[in-house]
């Protein structure tokens, strides 16, 4: 059911993750995370998602650690960088990533970029923490569906999700399949596509359900089975993104926002990236 920010979905492995969180990407490290970490929280948000390429893992520890909920009832991600790819490398950079966070274990622990010829390497030590129980789940960022093919030829642990770019104007039909299939959870991120959300249709959406474009945007994401993690570092902000569980989009509207499509990219294609 998503009535509610504590709703959640059941990854293959039995965790349970909340259906929305908050992501900090460009949140700087310091005041601005800690707080936009802490608003959160405390408008009922229970996952936040960061990652080392971010540069504000400090920030977030400290924003949990100062939030006044239990650690146990937090769902925290965070993912390993490009440069620190390879099984070496990669248990090094957790290390260091936990270090940053001050946490005892991690919810999920994801690849960042699929990097060519050291995402295997990388995937042996991702899962050498979850068997060791330091990461209650392991997935993956930015895989197309060969990505994750070519992954599972030698995997031991299927991965739990896929966290991708996900909007009305990008909204991967055959990875949702593909995912849905392999029983893979996908996660959305740069769902509100930076900010520009001048599509009349979701306009006159908003006007319909009495909500924002942000809002009607990040049910339709629920709604799909995607779980989604708007960025916002304001409390105001941070507070409309959730109320998105009070209303419900009819099949004929979630059908108008897919048929917004264009296979529109704010960042890099996974098949092409240079960092």
């Amino acid at each position: 059911m998503l009535n509610s920010l504590t709703s959640t979905v059941t990854l293959q492995n039995g965790v349970k993750m909340p259906v929305m969180g908050l992501g900090v990407w460009q949140a700087k490290d310091g005041r601005e995370v800690e707080s936009a970490v802490k608003y959160a929280v405390e408008a009922g948000y229970r996952a936040i998602d960061t990652a080392a390429a971010y540069g504000n893992e400090e920030g977030v520890g400290i924003g949990i650690r100062d939030c006044g909920v239990p650690r146990k009832e937090l769902f925290v991600t965070t993912k390993l960088w490009n440069g620190d790819q390879g099984y070496d490398s990669a248990l090094k950079a957790f290390d260091r990533s936990m270090e940053k966070l001050k946490l005892d274990y991690l919810d999920l622990y994801l690849i960042h970029w699929p990097v060519k010829g050291k995402y295997k390497d990388s995937w042996r030590a991702m899962e050498k923490l979850y068997e060791d129980g330091r990461v209650r789940a392991i997935g993956v960022c930015n895989f197309h569906p060969h990505h994750l093919d070519d992954l599972m030829e030698t995997a031991h642990v299927i991965p739990m999700v896929d966290q991708v770019e996900f909007h009305p104007l990008l909204t991967q039909v055959e990875l949702r399949r593909f995912c849905k299939n392999k029983k893979i959870q996908m996660e959305a991120y740069s769902p509100l596509l930076h900010g520009h959300l001048d599509q009349p249709v979701l306009k006159q959406l908003g006007e319909k359900y009495g909500k924002s474009p942000a809002q009607i945007i990040l049910r339709w994401d629920l709604q799909n089975g995607v779980v989604t993690i708007p960025k916002s570092v304001h409390k105001d902000r941070i507070i409309e993104n959730s109320n998105v569980f009070d209303f419900e989009l009819s099949q004929e509207d979630m059908d108008t926002i897919s048929d917004l499509n264009q296979n529109y990219r704010t960042g890099s294609d996974p098949d092409h990236f240079d960092f």
